[in-house]
């Protein structure tokens, strides 16, 4: 399992980084990328203390952790500035949180988004065709969400990605230790989302391709 979404203490997640990536390890994880919600408000609080926390745990897993980030109920106008301004302070990954239809999220999020570089929309609902063809283009991923509520329009998303040529990977936007999934049920979403069981595989050869870069 290869985990590009998670949450902790950081944000609104349950877990210390160190107890989220002992749980994820003990699941079978490979790979996983601490992304907590941040604005400009909390922005290098949230990146400096991911970054020390990879850099004390790595030494003690094979399992790959990144230090990311993930913009989130930001002004569309503020993303790219912010996506801009986290990986200067050190976030190797940046989602935005898109347009899902659980939250109200602004409209024009997931433009700003794709046109601000982002590395993955998050959950980013009733897409348009539009977007999902700029998100091929810039190669902005195009998120399949475990999360319940946020995975609502993964069927849409899919659909849209594979018309327009976007990339896809998965997220379990882990939150809470149940949150954590093992790759057959990970892989059993993304078939319910409408993908075969080989566009499915494909999400996590290109999450792996996604951490190597950034090694």
């Amino acid at each position: 399992m290869i985990d590009l979404h998670s949450h902790t203490l950081f944000s609104d997640g349950e877990l210390l980084p160190a107890e989220l990536a002992r749980r994820a390890e003990a699941a079978g994880y490979e790979a996983l990328a601490f992304t907590d919600h941040v604005d400009s408000s909390r922005l290098e609080f949230v990146v400096k203390g991911l970054v020390k926390a990879v850099k004390d745990l790595q030494p003690h897993y094979r399992m790959l952790l990144l230090p990311g980030v993930e913009v989130t109920h930001c002004p569309p106008d503020q993303i790219a500035e912010v996506i801009g301004d986290a990986r200067a302070l050190g976030a190797k990954i940046v989602l935005v949180h898109g347009e899902t239809l659980s939250e109200p999220v602004k409209p024009g999020t997931d433009m700003a988004a794709i046109m601000g570089g982002a590395d993955v929309l998050a959950h980013p609902g009733l897409i348009t065709e539009e977007e999902a063809t700029l998100a091929a283009k810039k190669g902005v991923c195009l998120e399949i969400s475990g999360r319940s509520g946020h995975s609502l329009s993964n069927g849409h998303v899919a659909a849209r990605a594979k018309a327009a040529g976007a990339n896809l990977v998965f997220g379990t936007d882990t939150h809470s230790p149940d949150n954590i999934l093992t790759l057959e049920k990970a892989t059993r979403i993304a078939r319910g989302a409408g993908l075969t069981s080989e566009e499915a595989a494909k999400l996590f050869e290109r999450a792996r391709e996604f951490f190597g870069e950034r090694e």
